[in-house]
């Protein structure tokens, strides 16, 4: 088994779900007491946000910071536990030597397996305005639409912040968000993607008509399949 870096902490909330999905993904696939050979790195997100993701030098600085305790660690590759942080993950790979699991490529993979076209995208302001994600998709022959308001996707952004970032989860902001997820779908999105790892606390695929595609355990599936190799991942049974 190859041991996997993962950088947590943005958020500690997500980081849990990583953790305990990655175990529970080693445990299905070889039984008995098998868990995930791991290390975990957790920044301090407030370290983050008090200068905001897009002072990039910054957040390069801090995420490089993290990769290379998870690299002197003994990590074989590296797990960025937010959608994020992806924007860097070609600088970070590049610096530090070790392969990053990119989320949005394994997230444009099992799009493809389903033969969905067009999909829509939910995540920080990030994550839906800066090309990186999208790019993933298009390289896969899949359209991305994110919401078309400024304002909706501001209110994503706060809300991604200052509620799910802390754990927190109102009906309120799930019914704005399901308006959102139908306006995505009224204007051609087959399915929609969760985006962000901390969307899975407010809301669930039953919640949504068209079929969603959870980043957080899209992630994990592709992590385990490097760390357990094609012969053992043949094998996996998703986390429940």
């Amino acid at each position: 088994m190859r041991t996997l870096g993962l950088l947590g902490g943005i958020s500690w909330v997500s980081t849990l779900d990583y953790y305990r999905y990655l175990n529970e993904g080693v445990n299905a696939a070889l039984g008995g007491l098998n868990f995930a050979e791991c290390v975990v790195y957790s920044l301090n997100f407030n370290d983050i946000q008090q200068r905001g993701w897009d002072d990039w030098e910054h957040t390069h600085a801090l995420l490089l910071k993290g990769c290379l305790h998870l690299q002197a660690a003994g990590a074989e590759a590296i797990v960025l536990c937010a959608n994020t942080a992806h924007v860097m993950a070609e600088r970070l790979e590049a610096a530090v030597g070790l392969p990053i699991i990119h989320i949005a490529t394994a997230t444009a993979r099992e799009i493809s397996q389903q033969r969905l076209q067009t999909v829509g995208l939910l995540g920080t302001r990030f994550t839906m305005e800066l090309p990186f994600f999208r790019d993933k998709m298009r390289q896969h022959g899949i359209e991305t639409l994110i919401p078309e308001a400024q304002h909706t996707r501001d209110f994503i952004q706060r809300t991604l912040r200052d509620e799910l970032g802390r754990g927190l989860a109102s009906p309120a902001t799930k019914s704005a968000y399901l308006e959102v997820i139908r306006q995505l779908i009224a204007r051609g999105a087959e399915g929609i993607v969760f985006g962000c790892t901390e969307l899975p606390l407010l809301l669930s695929p039953a919640d949504v008509p068209v079929p969603v595609f959870d980043t957080t355990r899209i992630h994990v599936e592709a992590a385990l399949e490097f760390a357990l190799g094609a012969a053992n991942i043949e094998q996996l049974i998703r986390p429940k």
